[in-house]
């Protein structure tokens, strides 16, 4: 693992970027002292509850419908532990590594709080287990975003007392118990209440946002560069874009968006070629000359959704908690309807982005469209069908997003013999969410790769700087034009350069963004 500087848990809110790091670059996580002596002292009250003979949820009663039903001391331990072993009910495929640290990470920050009252042997077994890249295997179904994500909790919390199965620092399929052998951590024996403080959490659809608004960060901005590819080599007009007429309508996507183009297509040779009175075209078609308009609404979509996010970082999200002045009081914090929701609308907005991408691609193959560029950029025309079929698993992907778009936070289904009766999916709208952001990779790379032959095919015109540059970095995995040839790796290899950022490094290293 790549040494790095310790995430601080339990002293301020975990910022995105913390998740980040932990969840898919394995960075270690440290404890804050302040955070062990909040720990404790929630704890002293949780144990003064479990000597009470009175009833007190979650410490001394059943759980959800069987929350009336009093529990005598002697079974607790063993109704923790059936607690976890019941609700540790995923089914279907793993899910990824980086969500299931991510999740973890997010309980961790939750349990160091001092509001769930577990004992501070806990949160230290959690922070071992990501430490030692200790994962435990989450599968893909079993939460309905409400109390939290249940099952995938469940499964984590089932790992940290040695049960089910985990995958090592190597990625290999082992038991959680040899697992947490090797790493010297000790299994936790659970104890009045801290099974609930284990599951009762949307971490798993928190850090699913997280990773996905930090995705979008750079993918929003590839797809303004994706689109200065299409409008130079389509001989498109920067003029729409200048500021002044921005600022007729001070959307602050939009502006941020139009800052971009203009950045990538300011010094373009190929674009000042056309840019005098013998250019008799009006205006460019909207895929192209609303570009910002579109781009700039999904960013103030990722804005919203980051707020949301922002402040489910400072949430304590648990049921019960202990309160600052020592009560044990139920709650519904662990609704997932804000996190669903912004998961939902990023969703759209990722169909969107893809949707005008995928039109712009289109045009270029199109000979009545493109202004000069030969059908379907082939090489020889009737023999050769060029990037014909790459446009078509564009609109597929498309497609498939518009499908992904619809949402889940409306599609609620009761639970709990009807005590659980309205729940989030958020969970749900993460996981298509996730699939969504893969698609839109996807579909922006057929644009770039679709952008790169077209401005070949202009020459002798120039492009612009930092388009010239993507067109050369997308040389070095795909060939130019030329004869047809297996397609498919490369596209699979552009899609690479997109997802690891390659394109907008270089991009911003050849124009002031």
């Amino acid at each position: 693992m790549p040494e790095t500087s310790p995430v601080i848990v339990g002293a301020a809110p975990l910022s995105p970027a913390d998740v980040v790091a932990v969840a898919r670059h394995f960075a270690p996580v440290a404890i804050a002292d302040s955070a062990r002596e909040r720990v404790a002292a929630a704890r002293t009250v949780i144990d003064g509850m479990a000597a009470d003979p009175n009833p007190h949820y979650g410490v001394s009663t059943g759980f959800g419908a069987l929350a009336t039903t009093f529990i005598a001391p002697e079974r607790r331990r063993q109704l923790q532990l059936s607690l976890i072993r019941s609700h540790a009910a995923g089914t279907g495929a793993e899910v990824e590594t980086e969500v299931v640290r991510a999740l973890q990470l997010l309980r961790l920050q939750t349990l160091a709080s001092g509001h769930t009252g577990v004992r501070p042997v806990v949160v230290d077994t959690y922070a071992a287990m990501l430490n030692a890249g200790v994962t435990p295997i989450v599968r893909e179904y079993g939460s309905l975003g409400c109390s939290g994500d249940l099952a995938p909790l469940a499964h984590v919390a089932l790992a940290s007392m040695g049960e089910g199965d985990v995958r090592n620092p190597d990625g290999e399929l082992v038991a959680a118990a040899d697992a947490l052998s090797a790493a010297g951590i000790e299994p936790l024996v659970l104890v009045e209440k801290e099974g609930l403080a284990l599951i009762n959490g949307t971490d798993g659809m928190l850090g699913m946002l997280l990773l996905a608004l930090h995705d979008l960060e750079t993918l929003v901005t590839t797809a303004d560069l994706s689109a200065a590819m299409s409008i130079e080599s389509q001989l498109g007009t920067d003029a729409v874009f200048a500021a002044d007429l921005m600022a007729l309508r001070p959307q602050v996507g939009q502006a941020m968006s139009a800052a971009n183009l203009r950045a990538f297509l300011g010094e373009s040779p190929m674009v000042q070629s056309h840019k005098g009175p013998e250019d008799g075209r009006v205006q460019d078609a909207y895929s192209l000359r609303c570009s910002p308009q579109v781009h700039g609404a999904v960013r103030d979509t990722m804005a919203h959704a980051a707020t949301i996010a922002e402040r489910e970082l400072a949430s304590v999200v648990d049921n019960p908690v202990v309160t600052s002045d020592g009560r044990i009081e139920s709650n519904g914090n662990f609704h997932g309807a804000p996190v669903a929701a912004v998961l939902d609308f990023l969703a759209i907005s990722v169909a969107d982005l893809a949707s005008v991408s995928e039109r712009r691609t289109d045009r270029a193959l199109d000979p009545a469209r493109s202004h000069g560029l030969p059908p379907f950029l082939a090489h020889e025309v009737g023999v050769d069908s060029g990037l014909m079929i790459a446009q078509y698993a564009a609109a597929g992907i498309v497609s498939e997003l518009k499908r992904l778009a619809v949402p889940s936070s409306v599609d609620s289904i009761p639970s709990s013999a009807m005590q659980e009766d309205h729940v989030s999916m958020g969970w749900s709208g993460a996981r298509k969410l996730r699939r969504a952001i893969d698609g839109l990779t996807r579909v922006l790379a057929i644009e770039i790769l679709t952008g790169a032959r077209a401005l070949d095919l202009r020459a002798p015109l120039e492009a612009g700087p930092a388009t010239g540059a993507v067109r050369d970095l997308v040389r070095t995995v795909a060939a130019g034009p030329g004869p047809d040839h297996f397609l498919s790796p490369d596209m699979e290899a552009v899609t690479e350069l997109v997802r690891s950022g390659a394109v907008l490094r270089t991009a911003k290293e050849h124009a002031n963004v």
